[in-house]
């Protein structure tokens, strides 16, 4: 049983296990058990995770900025990560148009089908809708750059979902220590680390409860799924089966394709050392379905197994975590075609790039929180003129589909933060 020492072999465990409990508990119908006795445990891994989100990124930033040489570097590493996290996005988005297209699983929905799950899903489609129309309300093009800027840090750090002012509030301060003098700086900057160092050894702590987190929250969201009724779950999965199809094969081409290619171009970097080295916090992302709250397991991940160093993951993982969403930006293209076609309505070449520039520009704003990508979708379909409320039609998968494209989402953040690690030198590329 020495297999079981290692963290990602009791995470696999305990999602497997949590799988056949959801299962079980559908079939036997112990719904509010598990929602009640169960699922509380997957609910304080995640608030847990959550909880150390912004003290990690206010800390590992500042203390990441301050200690390069020069503002020069900070805007070297900063534009070579945004590039990549651009180009990675597009291309995730090419993958996804290409496979919809060339897969078209929304042809082939029988009507009665597509009647019954609009039926099913039309109350929560029309309150993502309402969402979705209440946060593009009066914005402008530059409205997202608006959004990065806080008008009061506290409140910035108050939401996790406001974690792209966090990253803003924390370069900023990390330039502003860079430049003060050594002697007035000093104080200032060991605070900070010790904070680091005091939220990476809870990260420790909270990772030892993480096979018991992800078996409550898969139990739970496999519960959840179901709604008690497990014919309901195979019948669901049934009928959207070739669409989850496409874009879990998407997501495969994109991390089998685009990330392995570039760790391979770009990187000393073993693909071994780096799918195993990173697959705790996939496998956290897959149960969680939150970047944000993965966060912190990806950074110590990235920083013990990959050899990244501190300097260039305390900068490059925060912000991945809030603007690169490639898995989500993929799962976009292939659900507003999907949703299309199933519609009987044709997208001529312009909308799928008006869909590219869109997503693109849709995932620099959404949040690192569960199902955030669904409200982004709602604003795309009404862009490209297809009706919202064809969300209604992928609603019942949106949960499971959500786990798997976080789980790419992260990825994409450890390939690029390895990728610049290793374009900086920063990167110890021998066998941890």
């Amino acid at each position: 049983m020495t297999w079981l020492k290692k963290l990602h072999n009791q995470i696999i465990l305990g999602l497997i296990l949590g799988l056949l409990f959801g299962i079980l508990s559908a079939a036997m119908g112990w719904g509010q058990f598990t929602r009640h006795w169960i699922g509380p445990f997957g609910t304080i891994f995640l608030r847990s995770l959550f909880l150390i989100a912004v003290p990690l990124v206010l800390a590992s930033i500042i203390t990441g900025v301050a200690s390069l040489s020069d503002t020069r570097k900070l805007s070297r590493i900063g534009g070579k990560t945004i590039a990549i996290y651009i180009g990675t996005t597009v291309m995730a988005l090419i993958i996804g148009l290409v496979l919809v297209n060339l897969l078209q699983p929304g042809n082939g929905v029988p009507d009665e089908v597509r009647d019954q799950l609009t039926a099913e899903y039309s109350a929560m489609a029309e309150a993502r809708t309402d969402a979705a129309s209440e946060s593009m309300e009066d914005r402008g093009p530059l409205q997202a750059i608006v959004d990065m800027v806080p008008d009061n840090i506290f409140g910035s750090a108050s939401s996790n979902r406001n974690m792209l002012q966090v990253v803003f509030v924390a370069i900023l301060f990390g330039i502003a220590l860079l430049m003060l003098p050594a002697e007035k700086s000093r104080p200032l900057l060991s605070f900070f680390d010790s904070l680091n160092e005091m939220v990476i050894k809870i990260v420790e702590l909270i990772m030892k409860t993480a096979p018991v987190g992800v078996f409550a929250l898969l139990a739970d969201t496999i519960n959840q799924v179901s709604q008690n009724d497990l014919n309901g779950l195979w019948s669901l999965l049934g009928a959207l089966g070739f669409y989850m199809i496409v874009v879990l094969l998407g997501l495969v081409v994109h991390v089998g394709v685009t990330y392995t290619s570039i760790l391979k171009v770009f990187t000393p970097m073993s693909l071994k050392r780096f799918f195993v080295g990173l697959a705790p916090a996939q496998l956290v992302a897959f149960s969680t379905s939150s970047s944000g709250a993965t966060l912190p397991v990806t950074m110590e991940m990235t920083e013990k197994n990959l050899g990244v160093s501190e300097e260039v993951s305390s900068f490059v993982l925060p912000l991945g975590a809030t603007i690169n969403m490639d898995g989500t930006a993929l799962y976009q293209a292939v659900a507003a075609v999907f949703i299309a076609q199933t519609l009987g309505i044709a997208l001529g070449l312009g909308a799928q790039l008006e869909i590219i520039l869109l997503a693109v520009l849709a995932s620099i704003g959404t949040a690192a929180v569960p199902s955030a990508g669904i409200i982004m979708l709602v604003i795309i379909l009404q862009s490209i003129g297809v009706p919202a409320a064809g969300i209604a039609l992928i609603l019942g998968v949106d949960r499971i589909l959500d786990m798997c494209r976080t789980a790419c989402n992260i990825t994409g953040d450890a390939t690029v933060a390895t990728i610049v690690a290793a374009s900086e030198d920063q990167l110890d590329a021998a066998p941890a």
